[in-house]
């Protein structure tokens, strides 16, 4: 697949309501005509609590469930971050659902201590690339774009398979208004350093905390370029076209990947 099609959705999330949320992001992907990934923002059925025991869904419950209706009838990967309860632990986890019902998923692996979270959920411990067709693709979420490493694209130049490496970082999130200028430049920095697409998909509106998100979602490309017009504030569904022939001509043509310091990741 040498152009993949990608949706981003931009919305306020009704608080702590699975229901109103999946009734909300169905009429949502109405407007999707055609699409190969879809992509929610972070704890997209209930917006980013604490109040774990409220919102959690079962592994293979209703939210999957639902992801999985919904990939099958655009017929088009669905990604977003929700909470679950496994083995009597919360986590705040990304689910990958494909078309054909199959589904991988990432438990967020930083935990946002400034507001408990890491009091409240479980950290992950191993970090997802999956492959759409000929992509390779990394899902993270929120507030695991402050840390490079967890984030970083391998070496280039190692001999390791293509399918170690990735083409596009997507980060779902609840990133609040206040620190707006913190996501859009970490999310240019993260597109530039590791030579790939980078997809940042944010809410907007005020939360159950009276907290204020200016949503700022946006496609960007290898060279640190912008290139959706999502707009701050506004509710929004934008479909992009990605070149994949453009991305690996792009790092062919500048391998600054090859200088870069190896290193492994003691993830405990």
């Amino acid at each position: 697949m040498e152009n993949l099609i990608v949706s981003i959705i931009q919305t306020s999330l009704h608080w702590q309501s699975r229901a109103a949320n999946l009734k909300h992001f169905e009429k949502l992907m109405a407007q999707i005509d055609k699409s190969n990934l879809i992509v929610l923002p972070e704890m997209f059925t209930s917006g980013f609590t604490m109040q774990a025991t409220q919102v959690a869904d079962v592994a293979n419950g209703e939210v999957l469930q639902w992801m999985q209706s919904m990939a099958f009838k655009k017929q088009a990967v669905i990604t977003g971050s929700t909470v679950i309860e496994e083995e009597g632990k919360f986590y705040n986890r990304l689910l990958w659902v494909n078309p054909d019902g199959t589904f991988e998923h990432y438990n967020k692996r930083h935990l946002f201590r400034m507001a408990n979270e890491n009091e409240h959920y479980a950290e992950g411990k191993s970090r997802l690339i999956t492959r759409l067709s000929d992509w390779r693709i990394c899902p993270l979420v929120c507030y695991d774009l402050r840390f490079p490493a967890w984030s970083r694209n391998i070496n280039f130049s190692q001999n390791f398979e293509r399918n170690h490496q990735y083409d596009i970082l997507i980060y779902v999130a609840n990133w609040p208004e206040r620190r707006s200028h913190a996501w859009k430049s970490l999310l240019v920095a993260r597109a530039i350093e590791n030579q790939c697409y980078v997809v940042g998909v944010n809410r907007i509106g005020t939360d159950g905390n009276d907290i204020a998100y200016s949503g700022d979602s946006m496609v960007i490309n290898p060279l640190g370029e912008v290139i959706s017009n999502t707009k701050a504030h506004q509710e929004s569904v934008e479909t992009l076209n990605l070149n994949l022939s453009e991305l690996l001509n792009f790092r062919k043509s500048f391998p600054a990947n090859e200088d870069a310091d190896s290193f492994l990741l003691n993830v405990t």
